[in-house]
């Protein structure tokens, strides 16, 4: 899969009528015979609309978030389990949003993470330093340290996960890392992959942070970084597919 997947994460946005729209056009825009996977992670309500939208197609679709737990009296949360029962190849697990505005700690990543792979999903594992943390010269080690956080959880299964690395400095911001920065980064974490699994050095590495079709390409080109993770582009499908495509 390395160089062939690029993701959307629609966040908390959309509504029925446009969904209906953006998925179809989605469908019918991306090639059957694209090299490269598109995937939605859409949010929990609109899993059954987007299954039924792109079932049968080459786009797939998955979740936000998932509970670290599996059932039981834990009011609001949604288990690995359910959302699997929606079709969902992907779910996202610590962005930087859940770790920054709901205190999610490496261990409860971690947690998610194994939950969403007993049910059958592929965790796109999201790790990514703040500006602080980057002046500091501490950001590498920042990363490593939540990706080595999942992988004390996991073991071998990282080798079936996918790794998005976002600097939180970039998430919405329209701040990119240049692509120089960004390769710095997912060159470290591919070296650390292959260090806890020989097979983890085929892990995607995704780049996550105000991706845009006019930076895509230059960042897609870089060795370690095989797709994007895409935020509100991906809710434009023009800019989503060129993205894509880039």
């Amino acid at each position: 899969m390395p160089g062939k997947l690029v993701v959307g994460n629609w966040k908390m946005n959309g509504d029925l009528r446009h969904n209906d729209a953006l998925l179809a056009d989605l469908r019918a825009g991306w090639p059957v015979q694209a090299m490269r996977e598109i995937a939605v992670c859409v949010p929990f309500p609109y899993l059954w609309q987007a299954q039924a939208a792109l079932a049968g197609s080459v786009v797939r679709w998955g979740a936000q978030n998932v509970s670290e737990y599996a059932r039981g009296a834990h009011t609001g949360e949604v288990a690995a389990g359910m959302v699997a029962e929606f079709g969902c190849k992907y779910v996202i697990v610590g962005h930087s949003e859940r770790r920054a505005l709901y205190g999610e700690t490496d261990a409860m990543v971690a947690a998610k993470a194994s939950a969403a792979l007993e049910a059958g999903m592929t965790p796109i594992v999201c790790v990514g330093e703040s500006w602080a943390e980057r002046e500091s010269g501490a950001g590498e080690a920042v990363v490593v340290h939540q990706l080595d956080a999942v992988v004390s959880r996991i073991g071998r299964r990282i080798a079936e996960t996918v790794l998005a690395y976002e600097p939180v400095w970039a998430i919405g911001t329209g701040r990119s890392a240049t692509p120089e920065q960004a390769q710095a980064v997912h060159e470290v974490l591919r070296k650390r992959l292959r260090k806890h699994e020989a097979a983890a050095g085929s892990v995607p590495l995704l780049y996550g942070g105000s991706v845009k079709a006019g930076n895509a390409k230059a960042l897609f080109a870089c060795a370690d970084i095989d797709g994007g993770l895409i935020g509100g582009a991906s809710l434009n499908v023009d800019e989503f597919l060129a993205i894509a495509g880039a």
